[in-house]
């Protein structure tokens, strides 16, 4: 399947992505609004989609919204908060069925873009400021979801072992910012903020569906015609470091049964990397699946582990190994981990284990292909990487990857921090 996006710019300067297929019988909306990742703008960056999902002018609260959202044949409309890399992305996702297969005379393109245009540009306004119910509405719960991560403690540990690991870095920030930030926010600094944005920052609206070139354009540069400075500000790249020269080493105690083991590293290998795939094949064998090197050996064979697997910051250029254990094997669990890393470097792969990931991989993307936000986030994450790679073009690279790449990939692998979630001494246990 052809995954090529038609792409235009509006003259207010929003992109447009345009993916016309017969594949899907629904139409899907995504639209991005990028900033820096910055510790002093995470709050209210994490706070807006929430805020302006609640009620607009149109749709003044969130009952009203669903009503209509429903009298449009089920359409569903969420917003997150998106941490790439080192952007920071306010992300606003809406999916409709298609009228073609409806038998009903509607335009549901058109519709569901002015439902998606009147909560981004259209909010409910109160003294010239957001609602102050909503704005303390969704303060609170944010507040609860960053506090909620306590409860998570395998989440918790990698969070805490990537914001040490990057102290300094915009990419040590939490993807939610600080509690405390929370405290400072008011509707019409928030308001504010949130002109700023629209007007001054980088926007991306996504349409998939079966639909032609002529009825996107007109329909999004109907409802997407808002004034924006003519100018758009330029986010910083995301900056890539080398591994420090002694590895960091921290512990934490919390009242858990199994320890958590967090293993940081620095991969010295960019999106835009000639080596990209292979750091993906890499990283695959390591640990990417139940038969990678980290599940078979430390889990399996040795049974240290309550789960291990590895995963990557692609736009970053990091790799984190996370396992549960107990406390009492850290040290044996820690160098069978580091026996498997060593046998990489020297190439001590097996070609089922190099076929078995290169399928898995594949797979992977196979299967992206089958979700319209899959494949939207897919395009994103290139955009945001700056590099476009195609699905074709991907699965054509994974399949070309050699051991000799493989084995160049782990020489520049180095290990920068390492963190332990461990059980509190004679305290009480808590579930993990």
């Amino acid at each position: 399947m052809k995954t090529d996006y038609l792409q235009y710019s509006l003259p207010n300067g929003i992109k447009l992505h345009f993916m016309p297929t017969q594949k899907f019988k629904t139409i899907s909306i995504g639209l991005f609004i990028h900033q820096e990742l910055n510790s002093e703008l995470a709050a209210l960056n994490a706070l807006l989609p929430s805020v302006l999902e609640k009620g607009c002018r149109l749709y003044p609260d969130y009952l009203t919204l669903q009503r209509k959202l429903e009298n449009l044949f089920g359409a569903d409309l969420s917003t997150d908060i998106i941490k790439s890399g080192e952007r920071h992305t306010l992300a606003f996702s809406m999916e409709t069925a298609h009228d073609r297969y409806l038998g009903e005379n509607s335009n549901l393109l058109r519709e569901s873009l002015a439902i998606l245009s009147a909560v981004l540009t259209d909010p409910l306004l109160e003294n010239g400021a957001f609602s102050e119910k909503y704005v303390k509405q969704e303060k609170s719960q944010l507040v609860k979801d960053i506090k909620a991560l306590l409860n998570d403690k395998a989440t918790y540990a990698t969070e805490r072992c990537l914001a040490e690991m990057c102290t300094g870095e915009r990419f040590g920030v939490f993807r939610l910012g600080k509690i405390e930030d929370y405290d400072k926010i008011n509707p019409t600094e928030l308001y504010q903020y949130y002109k700023q944005l629209l007007a001054c920052n980088p926007v991306d609206i996504y349409v998939v569906g079966d639909l032609n070139k002529q009825e996107v354009l007109d329909a999004v540069g109907r409802f997407f015609n808002f004034s924006r400075d003519k100018k758009e500000i330029n986010l910083p790249a995301t900056e890539q470091k080398a591994a420090r020269t002694e590895v960091l080493s921290l512990e934490e105690q919390m009242s858990v049964n199994q320890a958590k083991l967090v293993l940081g590293y620095r991969t010295a290998i960019g999106f835009k990397d000639e080596l990209h795939c292979a750091l993906l094949v890499y990283s695959g064998i390591l640990g990417g699946f139940p038969h990678s090197k980290l599940f078979m050996k430390v889990r399996e064979e040795a049974g240290l582990a309550y789960y291990i697997h590895s995963r990557l910051e692609r736009h970053k250029g990091l790799m984190l190994i996370a396992a549960g254990i107990n406390y009492a094997d850290q040290q044996q669990a820690r160098a069978i981990i580091e026996l498997q890393l060593s046998d990489l470097t020297e190439g001590k792969i097996s070609d089922t284990e190099l076929e078995n990931t290169k399928r898995g991989l594949v797979n992977q993307l196979l299967s992206r292909q089958d979700s319209p936000s899959q494949m939207i986030s897919f395009h994103l994450d290139g955009k945001i990487g700056g590099y476009n790679y195609s699905f074709e073009q991907l699965i054509e690279g994974i399949e070309k990857v050699s051991l000799t790449e493989i084995t160049t990939v782990a020489e520049r692998i180095k290990l920068d921090t390492t963190f332990l979630l461990r059980p509190a001494e004679g305290g009480e246990q808590s579930d993990d």
